[in-house]
């Protein structure tokens, strides 16, 4: 049985995790970058959040898929089963997830109006959060980005 030292040992070592948690990262330090540029407001809650430019989505699935061609082989079982769980996942970022963030904002925007027309005040943990899915070029920038820091990491 392993000790809780060599697990986190072996956790350390692991190429594919590392990269795929820096993607994810510089992902999220771009977007809360971008939106305060935007915004002219820092949130730090969006180092958290999901949604805006560049998905960490698609960051992420993509440099695991990129350093587990490097690290397992181009031909392996491991790649072939991240890079399609990496499709899998911008295409539902693109799809349900951006679709359940516009009926959020409709949803928001009802009860709005419904509180404007006199119904009883609606708390605040009721409002849906909107920002939730992605745009295709905010997947297609955060599979650049897990593309550049797969490439940086594995080439450099």
């Amino acid at each position: 049985m392993l000790t809780l030292m060599e697990i986190i040992n072996a956790l350390l070592q692991n190429d594919i995790l590392i990269v795929g948690l820096i993607s994810w990262f510089a992902a999220q330090v771009i977007k809360t970058v971008i939106y305060a540029a935007v915004n002219r407001e820092l949130r730090f809650e969006r180092l958290m959040g999901d949604g805006g430019m560049p998905s960490a989505h698609s960051a992420t699935v993509t440099s695991v898929a990129l350093s587990a061609g490097f690290t397992a082989g181009w031909a392996s079982p491991v790649f072939a089963v991240a890079a399609i769980l990496a499709i899998v996942v911008m295409h539902d970022a693109m799809g349900v997830r951006r679709e359940t963030g516009k009926q959020a904002q409709v949803i928001n925007s009802m009860m709005l109006t419904f509180e404007q027309l006199g119904a009883p005040d609606i708390p605040v943990e009721v409002k849906l959060k909107e920002l939730v899915g992605h745009s295709p070029l905010q997947v297609f920038f955060g599979m650049l980005l897990g593309v550049v820091v797969s490439l940086i990491y594995f080439l450099a």
